[in-house]
């Protein structure tokens, strides 16, 4: 024996159906700003990261600058001829500076 129920069993099949799509959606609206937090923390720790081998970078140069400088009598000659201008003996100093007016 068939029986037909008509629009109601059509009905429920609708709305829970419905009910589903709106559990879903209410899950992400709900999740949306935890997604948001995480995708800017991760931004920030890629960030973090650049920043850190950058300094890792910078460190190794200055260890690197330091370290001639302790030991190297040249880089220490060097340094005090372009930074301080100094010269040996019987040498003569010039220094070429820009035009205030930028002219070439």
């Amino acid at each position: 024996m068939n029986v037909d129920v008509g629009i109601w069993h059509k009905l429920t099949k609708i709305v829970l159906f419905l009910l589903f799509v709106a559990a879903v959606l209410t899950v992400g609206v709900l999740y949306m700003p935890l997604i948001r937090q995480n995708e800017g923390m991760r931004r920030e720790v890629v960030r973090l990261e650049n920043m850190k081998r950058e300094n890792e970078e910078k460190y190794k140069r200055l260890k690197a600058e330091i370290e001639a400088i302790r030991t190297d009598p040249k880089t220490v000659e060097r340094l005090a001829r372009e930074r301080m201008s100094y010269a040996k003996t019987n040498e003569t100093v010039i220094r070429f500076e820009p035009l205030q007016d930028g002219r070439p």
